[in-house]
């Protein structure tokens, strides 16, 4: 039996309800999503994890602005997504949602340190605030010493702790994060994912990822599986009943 409620008692950060998506392939339609609903409350961290085409990347897309559901309902914090026009969801992606992607997407002209306070400078901070906000997060992923170099010179690791940084910037409500380890070895891949669920605990983020790594989903409060796009519940033995 699928189950797409999470039990909360709080208030939820993130609430989906009956979200649906499709995408039309030729003359085909394809369901991405289907009824897909759940509930995490504010600071909770959350895996999803699914073979590639079940849907994961869509959602994440869906929570983040970037794509819009064909039906349902989608809210973070005080924002009903499919009310939004662009000008709201500019706002809403550059507020209150923070990105991690597989591939790090840093500015190859910019050095760590001006990647990270971009986001916020952009957002109306102060150059100096901004800059002063970047480097206390750098410190916080282990990269105050490589402050001054191009994404070039940086490992995939150190490159990736960047982009977490950058996430936080912003003090967003949401962190969505697509398989940030996705291209790093495993030594790598096991000190990112540390300081993510780190730095979401420390500054009280809701953390969702999409990953295909086990051991990633395991250090979530919650997890999901999405399945030819249903959601269902897992524990430590797999898909509840």
């Amino acid at each position: 039996m699928t189950s797409n409620e999470t039990m909360q008692t709080s208030v939820p950060a993130l609430e989906i309800r009956e979200v649906h998506k499709s995408y039309l392939s030729g003359t085909e339609t394809l369901a991405i999503l289907r009824s897909v609903s759940f509930s995490v409350a504010e600071g909770s961290s959350v895996a999803i994890t699914g073979e590639s085409g079940s849907g994961k990347s869509t959602l994440l897309n869906i929570l983040g602005g970037l794509d819009r559901a064909d039906a349902g309902s989608v809210r973070v914090g005080k924002y009903l997504l499919e009310q939004l026009n662009e000008r709201q969801l500019n706002e809403y992606r550059g507020r209150h949602v923070g990105f991690i992607f597989q591939f790090h997407y840093l500015l190859k002209d910019f050095t760590a340190l001006e990647n990270v306070m971009l986001p916020a400078y952009m957002a109306g901070d102060s150059k100096k605030d901004a800059l002063e906000k970047a480097r206390l997060l750098l410190a916080d992923v282990g990269m105050e010493h490589r402050l001054g170099h191009y994404p070039a010179q940086l490992s995939g690791g150190e490159r990736q702790r960047v982009a977490v940084a950058r996430s936080l910037v912003n003090d967003p409500d949401v962190i969505l994060a697509d398989e940030p380890t996705g291209n790093l070895d495993r030594y790598n891949s096991q000190a990112v994912a540390e300081l993510l669920f780190a730095n979401a605990e420390k500054y009280r983020k809701t953390l969702i990822v999409v990953t295909h790594d086990e051991g990633i989903a395991r250090r979530a409060g919650i997890r999901f599986k999405l399945n030819e796009g249903i959601l269902m519940t897992q524990d430590d033995s797999g898909v509840s009943p």
